[in-house]
């Protein structure tokens, strides 16, 4: 199995550095690191990670907008780091796109394996954050959206086979395997089915498209 790319952006050269250790120690290559959000967006487009490791308070461009753009681009899925004190951020990262949630206080192993659910495909969340994260999910959601008609947009062949495969949770390089591809084209065909239906990431594009066939 290949080992999953990640990209690390925090603002604090230490916490960086210890993140890259625990990684590399269990077979998860560091493909690179980002000090604020300008950056990790930049980063993420030249490396294309399977999974950014987000920090979301930095300097300058702060991790909830970096997890915006690098979401829309399909550059990479994002895992959050958190601390206790920041819920509206967490909020606000949930809306962008982030699809798992760590606290800073993380040990390796639960580090290791959200990074691996994360580049397959899942999500990952810190069961210290979950409580607090539905409850301000649940009070953002006291008035319900207005009511929308999503059309599937016309696709690829191949672009349908991908979109099969996200349906099926199958993560980038099962989908290479079954589809006899590279990852990189992989991660290419994904981007451009995301962009076509318009969906900031893996699962709003599965829930989007699970509607119209419901």
């Amino acid at each position: 199995m290949t080992a999953p790319t990640v990209l690390l952006a925090d603002d604090h050269g230490a916490i960086r550095a210890g993140l890259r250790i625990m990684l590399e120690t269990h077979d998860i290559a560091v493909v690179g690191e980002a000090a604020d959000g300008e950056v990790a967006v930049r980063n993420a487009a030249a490396l294309r990670p399977d999974v950014v490791l987000m920090d979301l308070r930095m300097p300058g461009r702060d991790g909830v907008s970096a997890t915006r753009e690098i979401v829309e681009r399909g550059l990479g899925d994002v895992l959050v780091l958190t601390s206790f004190d920041e819920d509206e951020l967490v909020l606000a990262a949930i809306r962008a796109g982030a699809v798992g949630f760590l606290l800073k206080t993380v040990d390796a192993p639960t580090l290791v394996q959200a990074v691996r659910a994360v580049a397959a495909g899942e999500g990952a969340l810190d069961p210290r954050v979950t409580r607090r994260a539905l409850a301000a999910v649940a009070a953002s959601a006291s008035e319900p959206p207005p009511m929308t008609t999503f059309v599937l947009p016309e696709l690829t062949p191949r672009e349908r086979d991908v979109l099969d495969g996200i349906l099926q949770g199958w993560s980038n390089a099962q989908l290479a395997a079954r589809l006899k591809i590279s990852v990189p084209t992989v991660k290419t065909h994904v981007s451009n089915v995301l962009t076509k239906l318009g969906a900031r990431s893996r699962s709003h594009a599965a829930a989007l498209v699970r509607g119209v066939e419901d």
